[in-house]
């Protein structure tokens, strides 16, 4: 290979490694911008109609944190806890609205999904805000005492729980576990296997006709010493 090739190759392996590189961190912060035409209401605080951007936070440690930043990505709105939410099929909707949200309250934003993704982040909303959602869309809201201001480190630390349309505060894992797969069918029986021929009729029927022929000759013989 001449040296000429080789720098022609050389370069565009870093031009493919810069082209690659943004894909790849958009892909792990799962950055999405998102327009909103009317107010949308997120855990403790209520956006204006805009556009916005959504991440995760850059932690390696926890990947359940949310940043919402204004397009800019210059001023951050807020600081949202998250458990994990999942979906059977991937689309490409960056977010899941509740059916219903109390009278004149703003939309409010249930989960985020990055496109593509089977797996999202399901926003813990503030106890009080949290049992109106439930009782107006009549689905458990997941819930923790979220005081205004705290850190990414304090928002983990805080326990979550869920309130249902009842106003009853259950452990989480009571209304996220995934359903359990329905029981396989049970396999048909078999039918009862033939048993092997292990012998030709044919060696019978010879035995049969040897005999006839020896009784035959027995009845002969016994006419003959009568006579």
């Amino acid at each position: 290979m001449t040296k000429a090739l080789k720098l022609v190759m050389a370069v565009l392996c870093v031009g493919v490694l810069f082209a690659v590189l943004p894909v790849m961190a958009d892909t792990w912060d799962k950055m999405t911008t998102v327009t909103f035409s009317g107010p949308v209401a997120l855990p403790g605080i209520t956006l204006p109609a805009g556009t916005y951007v959504f991440k995760l936070l850059s932690s390696p440690s926890d990947r359940h944190i949310v940043q919402v930043f204004n397009e800019d990505q210059d001023h951050l709105y807020t600081t949202i806890l998250a458990i994990p939410n999942y979906r059977l099929e991937p689309t490409d909707k960056t977010v899941l609205n509740f059916k219903e949200t109390p009278p004149g309250k703003a939309q409010a934003i249930r989960a985020w999904f990055y496109p593509g993704d089977n797996f999202g982040q399901e926003f813990v909303y503030p106890k009080a805000e949290a049992t109106e959602l439930a009782v107006a869309a009549n689905v458990p809201v997941p819930a923790a005492e979220i005081k205004p201001a705290e850190t990414p480190q304090e928002l983990v630390q805080e326990p979550v729980i869920a309130i249902t349309p009842e106003k009853k505060e259950v452990e989480i894992a009571k209304v996220t576990e995934a359903p359990a797969p329905a029981p396989a069918p049970a396999p048909a029986a078999a039918p009862a296997p033939e048993l092997p021929k292990t012998a030709s009729p044919v060696p019978l029927a010879g035995l049969i006709g040897l005999s006839s022929l020896g009784l035959s000759a027995l009845l002969r013989a016994i006419r003959k010493h009568i006579s």
